[in-house]
């Protein structure tokens, strides 16, 4: 199984670094091969032909040369996706939300390469914990629009930072094992 975290936050000793390591510990004891893409690097959406370019025909982004198409690859290839993102005044970290916008573009609706593929949802929003449940639609609304599904939300801050990484450990080495998303399977 390739387990694929798409993570936003490059401070290696931050938060999201911390569980970084605890989901990619889970998945390796699950039994998956994990990896880590970090989208930094990869430019906006440029909305060409007024948003209906090669990415709703093609499902290939025109200006993938900027290491877009190496990651879209990468997550067609996983089985199981974690995005780790910081939230900041309620939005994803820039990487993270750009990438995800060109990759919704690529791969809109039901029959693309996130149908039904399970995904882990982990933020930590700013020090005052606002702008949680935000970030949470943002990300959700990506997976309804290109049928990924939902394998958990984790929203963490300061006060549940401990028992949570617990939680995300569990989670990708249940993910990892083939559990699937409400069910035991």
């Amino acid at each position: 199984m390739q387990y694929l975290i798409v993570t936003g936050s490059s401070e290696q000793d931050g938060v999201c670094h911390g569980f970084l390591q605890e989901i990619l510990r889970g998945a390796a004891d699950g039994g998956a091969q994990a990896g880590v893409l970090d989208p930094e690097g990869i430019g906006r959406c440029k909305a060409c032909n007024e948003g209906s370019g090669a990415c709703r025909t093609d499902h290939r982004c025109a200006f993938g040369k900027d290491g877009f198409d190496e990651a879209q690859e990468m997550v067609k290839a996983s089985d199981s996706l974690c995005v780790i993102t910081p939230l900041s005044w309620g939005e994803m970290a820039e990487p993270v939300k750009n990438f995800l916008e060109r990759l919704r573009r690529c791969e809109n609706g039901l029959s693309g390469a996130l149908a039904g593929k399970p995904v882990l949802v982990v933020v930590h929003p700013d020090e005052a914990g606002s702008g949680a449940l935000a970030g949470l639609e943002q990300i959700d609304k990506f997976c309804r629009q290109t049928g990924a599904v939902i394998f958990d939300f984790l929203c963490v801050n300061r006060w549940n930072n401990d028992y949570q990484r617990v939680t995300a450990y569990s989670a990708a080495r249940s993910m990892a094992y083939g559990r699937k998303a409400g069910g035991l399977g």
